[in-house]
Parts: C-alpha cells; sequence; structure tokens
C-alpha cells in the first residue's frame, strides 16, 4: 500500500508540476491577434483531472509488476524480450492519454512509462517467484 500511494502521488505531482503547465502553454500558445485565450473553469479543470489522474494510475506500473513477478506471471526475461512491443504500447497509451497534439507533450507522458517500465524490469528480477526445483 505504502509504494502503490508512493507512486500514485510521484505521478500527481509530475501532471501537476510538468504535464500540466506544459499542455496549458501549448494552449494558450494559439493566441493571436484574432484569437484570444479566454479559457473556462470547467474544461481546464477536467483537463486537469485527467492528467493527473492518468499520470497517477500509470505510475502504478512498477506496483502491478511486483504483484505479478510474486506470483510468477511476469518474468523478467518475459519483460525483456518484449519491451519493443512495451515501448509501441507506451506511445500508443500515451497518444490516447494527452489531449494535446503536439509531440511534446506526448513524449513527456511516455518518457515516465518508459523509465518505469525499466524499473519494473528490475523489480521483477529482484522479486521474482523462484523455482524451488534446484
Amino acid at each position: 500500500m505504502l509504494l502503490a500511494s508512493l507512486f500514485f502521488i510521484g505521478g500527481a505531482l509530475f501532471a501537476h508540476y510538468l504535464l500540466f503547465p506544459i499542455a496549458w502553454n501549448f494552449f494558450a500558445s494559439f493566441s493571436s491577434g484574432f484569437l484570444s485565450f479566454m479559457p473556462r473553469i470547467q474544461p481546464a479543470f477536467t483537463l486537469y483531472v485527467r492528467l493527473v489522474l492518468a499520470c497517477g494510475f500509470v505510475f502504478q506500473l512498477p506496483t502491478i509488476v511486483f504483484f505479478l513477478a510474486r506470483v510468477g506471471v511476469a518474468t523478467p526475461g518475459f519483460l525483456i524480450r518484449n519491451i519493443k512491443y512495451a515501448i509501441l504500447g507506451i506511445f500508443i497509451f500515451a497518444a490516447v492519454l494527452t489531449p494535446t497534439g503536439d509531440p511534446i507533450t506526448l513524449s513527456l507522458m511516455a518518457a515516465p512509462m518508459i523509465l518505469l517500465y525499466g524499473l519494473s524490469i528490475g523489480i521483477a528480477w529482484v522479486f521474482a517467484k523462484r523455482n524451488s526445483d534446484a
């Protein structure tokens, strides 16, 4: 519970301090002499809550892999062999989660997921269920 809470809070802080300001600046960059940026509170709050919750849940990846490794479902070898599919899935998932269409926000969403996947490989290596047939 402690690690799951810490990872969720870490994801929420990442979204609050890094991801949301960059996404907000992206939307504000559409202002011009003919168009002014006048956001309403409800859509802005909805965007904020979605980003914070999405990052909070995405940062649960190491916790999920910990439990799967303890059960014996996820092995470090499996995670390493399928890293290219994981990276593709991460970028697709990040594209769905980010509300903006810019590659910077997409990359900012995908980068921590790739790092968390690497951390998950290490967690699976440390906590993997060992065969007792040795």
